[in-house]
């Protein structure tokens, strides 16, 4: 039986390789939750437009980009009995999974492979869980003999259509596709994910989105360096799911002074 699982990130890989799973294993290295998007995953154009913003807001080598996440793509057109997608709750890895979810569609017999969603919100013990990077082989084990959930068709036609409420980027769009669905499916964590970017696009009387205030608000209370910034937000905020380059893009946005 071939078998593939896919992470997303290399946090969840050090974990995974610890356990005794059988299968392949894909890492998922995109951040779609930042930068241009576009519905058709599976367009030259798509890749190109995130490989060039990607290079640009990180500094990264087109070489870089070509290995970490474009020749890891590539395994998606390997012939597998099974797929399991390992992903989270919050924003970051919701949008990547409807990326992958679309890609799958787009460029995939769904007759074949039988595809699961291993997406926990919480873990037994820890009380501030915040990804499967956090666990070890054993905890990875768990989440696999216990949350792994098979999905049907119209999980995938929800993500479908997800995405392209996401891929939008209009509030009017997001807000009605929020409103109106009203069955979400084995996608348990897509709502608040949802409407958590719902408040990113939503612009305030001070011209700023629901982010961008935070982190002003962060900044204007007298914390002043990057990683009590960092670790201000992460205390409210973990719904998005945004490491340290993530939300650097909004504090060069604010062009605050720090020290």
């Amino acid at each position: 039986m071939s078998i593939l699982h896919i992470l997303n990130g290399d946090s969840t890989r050090y974990g995974f390789e610890q356990t005794g799973i059988e299968g392949n294993i894909m890492v998922w290295r995109e951040v779609l939750s930042e930068g241009p998007v576009e519905e058709n995953i599976s367009a030259a154009s798509f890749w190109h437009n995130r490989e060039e913003w990607i290079n640009k807001t990180f500094n990264e080598q087109t070489e870089g980009y070509q290995h970490k996440m474009l020749d890891e793509l590539s395994k998606l057109n390997g012939q597998y009995d099974e797929v399991n997608l390992w992903f989270e709750f919050d924003l970051h890895c919701q949008a990547n999974l409807l990326g992958v979810l679309a890609y799958m569609e787009q460029k995939t017999d769904l007759s074949l492979p039988a595809v699961y969603l291993i997406c926990p919100g919480d873990f037994p013990g820890k009380a501030d869980f915040r990804g499967m990077g956090e666990l070890n082989g054993e905890e990875l084990e768990y989440l696999f003999d216990n949350i792994q959930e098979q999905l049907s068709q119209e999980d995938f036609t929800i993500a479908a259509a997800a995405w392209k409420a996401y891929v939008s980027k209009d509030a009017k769009v997001l807000r009605k596709f929020i409103d109106t669905t009203e069955f979400w499916g084995s996608h348990h964590f897509l709502k608040p994910a949802l409407q958590a970017q719902l408040n990113r696009l939503e612009i305030n009387e001070n011209g700023l989105n629901y982010i961008e205030q935070t982190l002003l608000d962060i900044y204007q209370s007298g914390i002043r360096t990057k990683p009590e910034i960092y670790l201000e937000f992460w205390k409210t905020e973990k719904i998005y799911g945004m490491g340290d380059a993530e939300i650097d893009i909004y504090i060069k946005k604010l062009n605050l002074e720090l020290k």
